[in-house]
């Protein structure tokens, strides 16, 4: 069967750790054998940021944003401990906070359902979808840490001229300070692209905060929310027949769990870093949840919910054998190819993706898996080794290619 081909690239960026290992493995066994795969090719392991000073980093989500479509391995974003392990000159940024911060986006996490695997949560039966902003917050925080006694202020100079200033705290010996920032016209992207989605898929939207706590920074994420949906949205969902609600981020954690699903929950940045990795363990695994970066001005970027597996990496290290699902990163790579097909005409693309993600389903749903679902799943099950199990996969696509053909 001819290999399909692309007349576009996908940016691509690789990572670390057992992430950047079943990257390759991946496109060795399931892309290069069905596709002529074109990618621009970004190294954002964390010594080669080290190497050119994060300006790699800047460079590939400058390509996200020429080339409208990206996929990404997972990365390492350092501490302390990590800044000695890899003997690194500084802590560098989040890789994923300076993408997210060209692009503007909002990052959308679903969990992947397999017939089977049954959430932990069990009156959770339809995905709940995490829309996360991703500009902003902690993320792109300014800290200190003080040293000595001393006065910390808030200190704003208005274009104007005008300055508002405001004591943080007076310190009477060391402490630290962190200092967080967002803006009006991302909020309004975020709100939109939630408001979008939740139209798209036909399903109720939640947006949860604090604003009974940050009653200027929360309160103005939940204005701006009902502001849009009062004059742009509520004719359209009252005729999809959905709702939108806020709710306390407490309150919506508590109502969640005792749901069914089926919704959109939109989260502040942190809050849908934590809430996302909740969702997509009580419904299996970590790594068996979708992520996509959608900006209001039509990039994408495609990524797993988590991280590089760093416990496994040390394992394999060692020599040993591991169980590690590598079902998020090849829905990564499926979810670039299939937009990337949909931008450029080419339909091959497209149904390639979804042939390649029935392949995975089918795998586990037959009862081959790895290990974190394994000991999920109801029915006999054999935990299959990342190498075993890609295998499968790749037998159950190579099967479907050729019924299709």
């Amino acid at each position: 069967m001819a290999k399909i081909t692309m007349p576009r690239p996908i940016v691509e960026m690789d990572g670390d750790e057992m992430a950047r290992l079943i990257w390759a493995r991946i496109k060795t066994e399931l892309l290069h054998p069905f596709l002529d795969l074109r990618t621009e090719y970004y190294d954002l392991g964390l010594p080669h940021r080290e190497e050119t000073g994060d300006q790699i980093t800047r460079d590939a989500a400058q390509a996200v944003l020429r080339h409208r479509v990206g996929v990404k391995c997972a990365t390492i974003t350092p501490n302390s401990q990590r800044r000695a392990e890899y003997r690194l000159t500084k802590l560098w940024p989040s890789p994923n906070a300076t993408i997210r911060a060209a692009l503007d986006g909002t990052v959308f996490r679903e969990p992947i359902m397999a017939s089977g695997v049954k959430p932990a949560v069990r009156s959770w039966a339809k995905p709940i979808t995490i829309a996360r902003h991703a500009y902003g917050d902690v993320y792109s925080a300014v800290e200190y840490q003080a040293q000595e006694a001393g006065t910390a202020e808030l200190v704003f100079t208005a274009a104007s001229g005008r300055v508002f200033r405001k004591t943080v705290h007076a310190f009477e010996g060391p402490g630290i300070l962190q200092a967080m920032h967002n803006k009006d016209s991302s909020i309004e992207s975020f709100a939109r692209a939630c408001f979008r989605y939740a139209l798209d898929k036909k399903r109720d939207l939640w947006f949860a905060a604090k604003d009974t706590v940050s009653s200027c920074y929360d309160q103005r994420f939940r204005d701006i929310f009902q502001h849009l949906f009062a004059a742009e949205y509520a004719a359209l969902f009252k005729e999809a027949r959905i709702a939108y609600r806020y709710a306390l981020i407490d309150d919506a954690v508590a109502a969640a769990v005792r749901s069914e699903g089926g919704f959109v929950w939109a989260c502040k940045n942190y809050d849908g870093d934590v809430i996302s990795d909740l969702v997509s363990a009580a419904f299996g695994s970590l790594a068996m949840m979708t992520s996509v970066l959608v900006s209001p001005h039509g990039h994408f970027e495609y990524e797993a919910a988590h991280g590089t597996i760093a416990r496994h990496y040390a394992r394999c290290l060692r020599g040993e054998e591991t169980s590690t699902n590598p079902t998020a990163l090849i829905f990564a790579w499926t979810g670039a190819l299939r937009k990337r097909g949909e931008l450029d005409r080419v339909p091959a693309l497209a149904l390639f993706a979804d042939a390649l993600e029935r392949s995975v389903l089918n795998t586990i749903e037959s009862g081959r898996m790895t290990g974190d679902l394994a000991c999920l799943y109801e029915g006999g099950a054999a935990a299959l080794g990342l190498d075993g199990f890609i295998q499968a996969v790749r037998e159950e696509a190579e099967a479907a290619l050729g019924r299709s053909k």
